[in-house]
């Protein structure tokens, strides 16, 4: 078993429950773990037996450009998708963050994390 990890995914995006957010977005981060056997992928050298971290950074891109009110959701469709499209990972792995999301305190950024074990 192995671990794939893609950090600091760069998007700007428009989630929030404020209006405002739907017009004008705001900057996110996404960091994304997926656990799978690579004993197959090491053995044939074949991108087809492995998780590919450029299919792993579209699928986050297309699941953040769907707007939600809740951060949450939209993790929940990231793990959802790549679960889809690699059906031999044992777990997915998401960190959403929302940098100077609009609250009125100093804050740096918001953020969930979501396991797919714990949507089971």
């Amino acid at each position: 078993m192995g671990i794939v990890e893609v950090t600091g995914i760069s998007v700007r995006a428009f989630h929030g429950c404020i209006d405002e957010e739907a017009l004008v977005g705001g900057e996110f981060s996404v960091n994304v773990k997926v656990h799978a056997p690579f004993s197959k992928a090491a053995e044939t050298d074949d991108l087809n037996e492995a998780i590919d971290y450029v299919v792993i950074t579209e699928i986050v891109k297309q699941e953040m450009a769907i707007r939600a009110k809740l951060i949450e959701v939209v993790a929940m469709r990231i793990i959802n998708s790549i679960q889809k499209r690699y059906l031999w990972a044992s777990e997915v792995e998401v960190q959403l963050i929302k940098h100077r999301a609009p609250i009125q305190s100093d804050v740096k950024q918001v953020s969930v994390y979501l396991s797919s074990k714990d949507l089971s």
